[in-house]
């Protein structure tokens, strides 16, 4: 990674934490992502936009496997997605050969404009939804 993205990713992503995120995760119809931490084993809750598709939810990491929640998915693809204020339970999947630019043309506008800006890695994950 060069210098410029590295600092980029370190800037977004502590704004992320300490700012938008925290406050993101108040609004009742903010789409969430749970994970599970792999080090802590206690639910990690993102704030993200992305689409569903039928019994799949679409989303496109800015970061790739650099992304936290994309490390956790890794360690344990049993997930949970709150859409529109209801929780589904879903299995997630790393989608490297999927064409995340062109998957983010098919994603809320607003959310696929700054996945593009800053993103340095994009990486598709599909979320199969069980209910």
């Amino acid at each position: 990674m060069s210098r410029f993205h590295d600092l980029k990713f370190r800037a977004v992503t502590t704004l992320q934490r300490w700012v938008a995120n925290p406050l993101s995760r108040r609004l009742p119809f903010q789409t969430l992502l749970e994970t599970t931490g792999r080090k802590s084993g206690q639910p990690r809750r993102t704030p993200l936009g992305g689409s569903r598709v039928g019994d799949e939810f679409w989303i496109v990491s800015e970061y790739g496997e650099k992304s936290q929640y994309v490390r956790n998915i890794q360690a344990n693809p049993r997930v949970r997605v709150r859409i529109k204020g209801r929780w589904h339970h879903g299995t997630a999947h790393l989608l490297p050969e999927d064409d995340a630019r062109a998957r983010l043309r098919s994603l809320p506008r607003m959310n696929s404009a700054a996945v593009r800006a800053v993103g340095t890695n994009l990486l598709t994950v599909r979320v199969d939804l069980e209910d």
